[in-house]
């Protein structure tokens, strides 16, 4: 097989969540094998009670290193990064154990990352509930993954075959998005979704649309001034910097529009914004990817599920097409800096 396909690697998200039994699963698709050399870093054990819940025919085998895996169809290669007795775990039920672990793998994972020994981390679901029950002071993976990276700037992608939507605010509550939308954050999340389409997806002058934030985009300060005070300056200053950015466009009709071409990534001022159209078509093939920070990070959309948990009916659609992105990414960024060399 081809030995420039990047390494990534694969953290097992929480012990017991569905991620252990989403990499039995997607790993028992050889064509992932033709773009990527997937290294899961999690617990052999776990794996193989996951194993017999999905019924995957493959080889769990630990390795010490990279270089000892042999990324292979057939065998799932697993970092061991914990020893979890599998008898004690309960489905859908976290520990203090399990969520000191799962974040274990995402350390480890990042500074492998950071030391080029992988091309790419893709990660699996966690609970945040279960990370305070760990003991960690982080909200999530990004928090923690910029954190150790030393990213201050960073935005979240969720991207599709049909639509890549970027947000200028996540999580907070919808009343404080007015008080936390500035055109510096506006700006900052343009230039780098500008950035990271030609770098990591290959795109040598990217589109960019800008969702309004009011309807019809305020309609001439109608309905809001946020689009004329705020976003529309954003927007101008972009466009000064080369980039080929435009609207503010109606958020109700911007989306379609992305789908048929018109952008190749649509900004969102929040998000459920960028979400709900987004879910709506990729629900079951959606991948979070982290713009902005040093290293490649793409990510399952969707939760622990602990309700199905252990049942071997999880659908591992995302994480075989976050793993893919990871790979393209990875690929881009490689050309990208041959070209450089």
């Amino acid at each position: 097989m081809n030995e420039n396909r990047p390494i990534v690697g694969i953290t097992m998200g929480d012990p017991v969540g569905i991620g252990p039994e989403l990499i039995c699963q997607a790993l028992n698709h050889p064509e992932i094998y033709d773009v990527a050399r997937p290294l899961v870093i999690g617990d052999v054990q776990v794996l193989e009670k996951a194993k017999l819940i999905t019924g995957s025919p493959a080889l769990i085998a630990a390795v010490n290193a990279p270089g000892a895996a042999s990324y292979k169809p057939g065998c799932i290669d697993v970092l061991n990064s914990s020893g979890i007795d599998p008898d004690s775990l309960k489905w859908g039920n976290p520990t203090e154990i399990t969520g000191r672990a799962m974040e274990q793998y995402i350390l480890t994972a990042i500074d492998m990352a950071l030391n080029d020994d992988i091309a790419a981390m893709v990660t699996c679901p966690i609970n945040k509930t279960a990370l305070k029950l760990g003991g960690s002071s982080y909200h999530g993976h990004t928090e923690l993954i910029a954190d150790r990276c030393g990213t201050s700037r960073y935005a979240m992608m969720m991207t599709g075959d049909r639509l890549r939507v970027v947000l200028v605010t996540i999580h907070i509550p919808f009343k404080d998005i007015t008080r936390q939308l500035t055109a510096e954050g506006i700006i900052a999340t343009i230039a780098v979704t500008h950035a990271s389409l030609k770098e990591r997806f290959g795109i040598e002058n990217p589109k960019i649309g800008v969702a309004g934030l009011n309807p019809h985009a305020g309609e001439a300060g109608m309905f809001g001034d946020e689009e004329t005070q705020i976003i529309q300056p954003a927007i101008d200053f972009s466009i000064k910097q080369g980039m080929d950015v435009s609207g503010p466009y109606p958020p109700d009709t911007v989306f379609y529009n992305a789908m048929n071409g018109a952008v190749d990534a649509v900004v969102c001022m929040y998000h459920d914004q960028g979400l709900i159209p987004f879910k709506m078509i990729h629900f079951s093939d959606g991948v979070n990817t982290t713009l902005g920070l040093p290293i490649i990070r793409t990510s399952v959309d969707h939760g622990t599920a602990y309700d199905i948990a252990g049942k071997g009916i999880a659908d591992p659609g995302s994480l075989i097409q976050a793993i893919r992105l990871a790979a393209v990414q990875a690929i881009c960024r490689m050309e990208k800096n041959n070209k450089r060399a």
